[in-house]
């Protein structure tokens, strides 16, 4: 009996497209057959060599930044940090735009000493700046006490001569790995404490810390206790210097750009340059 031609063309059509189906599965599976664009993916952290840290270098991916601050009525002294990204700094040049005092990059962590020291603070020094050292603290690599000896005798001491600044801890945002690196609060503010215990013991001299309020609140849990004896440097790149950590009622430096003339980093010390002086005498 033969079969009515309705029903041999509906089986025809459902036999092609089962054919074609299975070729367009075919091909899609072939290599360089691509159909979808791939999903996106975040490429790899940029990790920067070790030993190449400076002041503030994590302020802005996670504090932002906003404009440059207005002009204030209370006296104010320019000053500038810098390390080796700078090299050979033109501190004359420094000098006649009204940068008064300079704080240079000496150590970090227990294993870097930065190569350009001698130029940039004799550099400063010789044209008429009060200076001093600031070291970057790594506290996943040593204690707090060996990286301070390490500090002091790598550059960070200091003198009764009008010129020299107390040293610096730089403390802020782990630019190789976890930004608290790896410590709870407890064990964080125990690490600055012995720091700057040991930087006192050894200098006569309470060392100024360095850091962001953000990053204080989160690795010390707002830790208050260092705000009595230890001058804070806030690090802010806005208007104004906003909510300080808890402790200090005011800052003696604000780091207020990075994109200063000359070398990048430019400071707000809070005060007028005999103020500048009085904390270089002690």
């Amino acid at each position: 009996m033969p079969v009515p031609r309705s029903r041999v063309s509906g089986r025809s059509r459902i036999a092609a497209a089962a054919a074609l189906t299975a070729i367009l599965a075919l091909v899609l599976t072939l290599p360089g057959a691509a159909s979808a664009a791939p999903v996106p993916t975040d490429p790899p952290a940029s990790i920067p060599p070790r030993g190449s840290a400076h002041m503030g270098m994590g302020v802005i991916a996670h504090d932002g930044q906003g404009p440059l601050p207005r002009g204030d009525r209370a006296a104010q002294t320019e000053g500038v940090d810098v390390s080796s990204h700078q090299g050979n700094v033109d501190w004359p040049a420094l000098w006649n735009s009204g940068v008064k005092w300079a704080y240079v990059k000496a150590t970090e962590g227990n294993y870097y000493k930065n190569p350009y020291f001698t130029q940039q603070y004799n550099g400063s020094y010789n044209v008429g700046m009060i200076r001093g050292a600031y070291h970057f603290g790594t506290p996943n690599d040593s204690s707090g006490a060996n990286q301070a000896n390490y500090f002091v005798d790598g550059g960070g001491g200091w003198s009764r001569d009008g010129k020299t600044l107390p040293g610096v801890l730089d403390i802020e945002w782990n630019p190789y790995g976890a930004s608290c690196y790896g410590k709870t609060p407890a064990q964080m503010v125990d690490w600055i404490r012995d720091f700057v215990t040991t930087y006192k013991a050894r200098t006569g001299r309470d060392a100024v810390i360095y850091t962001a309020t953000s990053w204080w609140k989160t690795c010390t849990g707002n830790y208050a206790g260092f705000g009595s004896t230890n001058p804070l440097w806030i690090a802010r790149y806005d208007t104004t210097i906003g909510e300080l950590p808890a402790g200090w009622g005011f800052q003696t430096i604000w780091q207020y750009t990075s994109t200063g003339p000359i070398v990048g980093d430019h400071n707000r010390f809070n005060g007028a340059l005999d103020r500048v002086q009085a904390l270089a005498n002690g």
